[in-house]
């Protein structure tokens, strides 16, 4: 009897409420947010599928889908930011085909997973003599620097909106020869190059702002060029793309086609 008493004893006791279930740990309290793959950034504690044990609070766990619970409020992705573009430099050197140069700079790193910092340089190709005369570097240094024509009527609408807009005028030239790296081009903006043809005729407009001031031509145009005298020309974009051709005609009307039309830079 006396056993049969204590068993009623414990049944009569009250039922208590569970006591509360241990936080979830994570990366807030461990205070964890590591760049990078980190295996030694880690913590215990939910993940976002519900199931419990160890997580990362680092930037691979959102690839390797082991993050904490918290990781994403934790550690919010944080993308680069830059400045703005500085202003272009001179030509790199004088009386030939080469480039210049702007450049920005990094004012924020990314974090955790954020946008990666685009470029921080751009070159472009120009040309650059040492005197006003363009004659002073020779007429075999000073190629024309072309570009596609579809450029030209956002040109004429910005020199029109600053004031600038002056009457231009078109070049036709007979192409001669075209290097083997105006076939490999695979720049969205240089795509135009691989239609070039040996033997085709090239029109180019000169417009604001390759329209010299003072000379009221194009560098490189052929102006003053002898009678079926070989000239150069370098397509923007492309280093690898260059060639030469022959000055037919001036034309003080542009009426260039939309196949094999271009532009002086």
């Amino acid at each position: 009897m006396a056993g049969w008493a204590a068993v009623l004893a414990l049944l009569a006791l009250p039922v208590l409420p569970a006591g509360p279930r241990r936080a979830a740990a994570g990366c807030a309290a461990r205070g964890l947010c590591c760049p990078g793959r980190d295996p030694a950034c880690l913590s215990r504690g939910g993940r976002p599928d519900g199931s419990h044990g160890p997580c990362y609070c680092d930037q691979a766990c959102v690839r390797t889908l082991d993050c904490c619970h918290d990781y994403a409020e934790t550690c919010p992705a944080v993308p680069c930011v830059v400045s703005q573009w500085s202003v272009w430099s001179g030509c790199a050197e004088p009386c030939r085909t080469t480039y210049r140069v702007r450049r920005r700079r990094v004012l924020r790193e990314p974090r955790n997973g954020g946008a990666a910092c685009p470029a921080l340089e751009q070159r472009a190709g120009c040309v650059r003599y040492r005197g006003a005369p363009a004659a002073e570097c020779g007429p075999a240094l000073v190629p024309a620097l072309i570009t596609t024509g579809g450029f030209g009527k956002a040109r004429r609408k910005r020199a029109a909106a600053d004031g600038n807009e002056r009457t231009g005028y078109c070049v036709e030239f007979q192409l001669a020869a075209i290097a083997p790296g105006c076939l490999r081009s695979q720049r969205p903006h240089t795509r135009w190059t691989l239609y070039l043809r040996e033997g085709h005729t090239a029109c180019v407009e000169c417009q604001h702002p390759a329209l010299d001031s003072t000379r009221l031509h194009c560098h490189g145009d052929g102006s003053g060029s002898k009678k079926d005298q070989l000239l150069h020309w370098q397509a923007v974009g492309n280093p690898r793309c260059r060639g030469t051709w022959r000055r037919i005609r001036q034309l003080d009307t542009c009426s260039c086609p939309s196949v094999h039309s271009f532009l002086f830079i």
